[in-house]
């Protein structure tokens, strides 16, 4: 359909009535809005418009409880490619208030040098800023980077060996030696092999060097595998907030909708097919919104989400994003992921630029 054909006053009606059914969620007639907006036309001319915009794809009337069939006195309900046009075209972006957003950043830049942490309060904040379930994945760099290691004695022949990379991924196992070895030892060939190997990817490692003895190699061969790993992991950990919310609304009162929703977002090979095909690629801070799963993801045919990347590229970079019903407030929950996603980008750039 061409959405240039649509007048003025068509786009008027459109916006008024998306705005209303995400307020009550329940039809919008012409009466209502006449009374409500004071427009300076009749409830007839509107139920005009409001036929052709049903005509055009853009309104439905809702089927009936008993015989699923249009009901010719009920009002309208947009349909996918109306919340579509919206989106594009009509939609307004609300400001977070200047004291929430003061609020919001102290809280992040009290926890900056934790990432786990950076990442609940992400979750939490775009879940109760936008009314929605979220998801926030840990910030991934494209060529992960040996950091450091370090070697601590707990008892007897037995030493924990704790493997750091760039962006904090942490990495613990426990090793068994042929013979005790004093802390003294352990700390030395730790500081050697993390001069030897700081800043390094898992191609520059090469082959386990032969005159290494066997606390060396294992040393090598963990921290090979460690680089190996996070470089193939797309998203990282993901966490979520607000399934509460999105349980709440009634379209999922009584529907598996959010049951198959909640399961492209747990299930990991679903979920980064998701984000592969959306955000994974796309430039940081670009927003992306998916009304209906676009014909792709049956899963969420009741669903929308809005996406966005954030980070910094040549360091690392995350997916955001919050779930809701269709009928999702869309101007507001594009605002709170464009902020909270520049509040991370902002803090992946000033703690992990030093360790690039």
């Amino acid at each position: 359909m061409d959405t240039k054909t649509l007048t003025g006053r068509q786009k008027l009606i459109l916006g008024l009535i998306v705005q209303e059914y995400v307020e009550t969620a329940k039809p919008v007639g012409s009466k209502k809005l006449v009374d409500r907006y004071n427009l300076d036309f009749s409830s007839a001319t509107l139920r005009n418009e409001m036929a052709k915009l049903s005509k055009t794809g853009y309104l439905r009337q809702p089927l009936t409880s008993a015989g699923d069939e249009p009901n010719a006195s009920a009002g309208r309900i947009p349909t996918e490619e109306g919340y579509r046009f919206f989106v594009g075209q009509l939609m307004q972006r609300p400001t977070i208030p200047a004291s929430t957003r003061h609020t919001i950043t102290h809280q992040f830049y009290q926890t900056r040098h934790n990432i786990d942490q950076w990442m609940r309060l992400a979750a939490s904040v775009l879940a109760h800023q936008s009314k929605a379930a979220s998801l926030v994945t840990t910030p991934q760099s494209h060529k992960a980077r040996f950091k450091h290691l370090e070697l601590i004695l707990t008892a007897g022949r037995q030493v924990l060996m704790v493997v750091v990379l760039t962006g904090g991924r942490v990495r613990q196992q426990m090793l068994v030696l042929a013979e005790p070895v004093s802390q003294e030892k352990l700390s030395a060939a730790a500081g050697e092999f993390n001069k030897q190997n700081s800043g390094r990817v898992a191609g520059e490692l090469g082959e386990i060097p032969s005159n290494l003895d066997a606390l060396g190699q294992d040393m090598f061969r963990l921290v090979f595998d460690e680089l190996n790993s996070s470089q193939s992991t797309l998203t990282g950990e993901v966490y979520h907030d607000g399934w509460t919310n999105v349980l709440a609304e009634p379209e999922f009162s009584e529907s598996g909708a959010a049951s198959k929703a909640l399961r492209v977002l747990e299930e990991r090979s679903l979920l980064e097919d998701l984000l592969e095909q959306t955000v994974m690629n796309s430039e940081v801070g670009g927003i992306q919104v998916l009304i209906g799963g676009e014909g792709t993801w049956e899963e969420l045919s009741e669903c929308s989400l809005v996406l966005a990347r954030y980070g910094t590229p040549e360091l690392a970079t995350g997916i955001l994003g919050v779930l809701g019903p269709l009928r999702m407030s869309y101007g507001q929950a594009v605002s709170t992921v464009n902020f909270v996603g520049g509040l991370l980008s902002d803090l992946v750039r000033e703690t992990m630029s030093d360790e690039k």
